[in-house]
């Protein structure tokens, strides 16, 4: 590659936009290794569901970070943080190129802007505010933080339980709002200069008809049955990986309380919203970046583009 390459290739987008192929491609025409950048993605147990790169679609392309967490557990971004640094730095000595993928804005955010020093919150507090979250309407709870911390309920949905709870672990626990400390900068991993960012920006309708043959791709390829046994560990209902799109529709479907044609619609509809949640974070968090139309060819143009530019 020539000196003016980029250290990393960062590409996001909403979900079913092709990102996983792109990179890929790009992996494989510019000596580059895979990186997940799924919040999803990174949980075991559930590869049909959260669209995780099968062997086939790898190939001989090294991936890393994918389904590498217990369901059990809560995967934060700052442990995300520290599992890229450390990956992308053993890529980097071997003389890869990084090719970061997936559509959790956040994990982008802290991968090029720093993740803010939030100081560790006491167990006590954790586990008081975990228990009550579990224990009340997500409402009530948002109702709660309002009273506590009004500026940071306005900026997070009611429905949101997790990031709710995390606001009032924080305030209660450093005495300061989760604003406050988000206003302090990080030190980036990677920062402007050191990588090239991508995001794709398919036509809507486009989109809209990959998402739903992707969701019956997944149920022909056995999603039931993953969720079947999925649920059958018994995880607590409130863990990250129990939320991902998909995962609550298939497992109803699987214990009868949905049809499995209510459920593939249920879950198809889940997916278009939070492709628009998605779009619209990295319309206004990523205004630097290449955005990049797959539904118009561009792709193509681009992989041919950066082959030339950066051999």
């Amino acid at each position: 590659m020539t000196g003016n390459a980029p250290r990393a290739i960062l590409i996001a987008g909403p979900t079913a936009s092709g990102k996983t192929a792109l990179a890929i491609d790009l992996a494989r025409a510019l000596g580059g290794e895979v990186i997940d950048a799924d919040a999803m993605q990174v949980y075991d147990r559930l590869a049909i569901l959260t669209a995780r790169p099968t062997e086939d679609e790898m190939g001989d392309i090294p991936h890393h970070l994918f389904g590498h967490v217990p369901p059990s557990e809560s995967y934060t971004v700052a442990r995300y943080l520290n599992d890229a640094a450390r990956v992308i730095g053993d890529v980097m000595a071997r003389g890869r190129l990084p090719v970061l993928v997936g559509g959790t804005g956040l994990y982008f955010s802290a991968l090029t802007k720093g993740l803010s020093p939030v100081p560790p919150v006491d167990d006590a507090v954790r586990a008081h505010w975990r228990a009550r979250a579990e224990a009340i309407a997500a409402p009530e709870l948002h109702a709660e933080l309002g009273a506590r911390d009004p500026a940071m309920a306005e900026r997070l949905r009611p429905s949101d339980r997790q990031r709710v709870t995390r606001a009032l672990e924080v305030i209660e626990s450093t005495g300061r709002s989760l604003l406050d400390w988000q206003a302090i900068p990080g030190d980036p991993l990677l920062p402007a200069g050191a990588f090239e960012g991508i995001v794709l920006a398919p036509d809507r309708a486009w989109l809209h008809g990959r998402i739903e043959a992707r969701f019956g791709k997944m149920v022909a390829e056995g999603g039931l049955e993953e969720a079947r046994r999925f649920a059958a560990l018994g995880l607590d209902p409130a863990l990250p990986a129990m939320k991902a799109i998909g995962v609550p529709e298939m497992m109803a479907a699987a214990s009868g309380a949905m049809t499995l044609d209510e459920a593939i619609a249920a879950a198809v509809t889940a997916t278009r919203r939070y492709a628009k949640r998605q779009e619209t974070w990295f319309r206004n968090q990523f205004t630097d970046w290449s955005r990049i139309d797959p539904s118009s060819g561009q792709t193509d143009l681009f992989m041919a583009s950066r082959t030339v530019l950066m051999l």
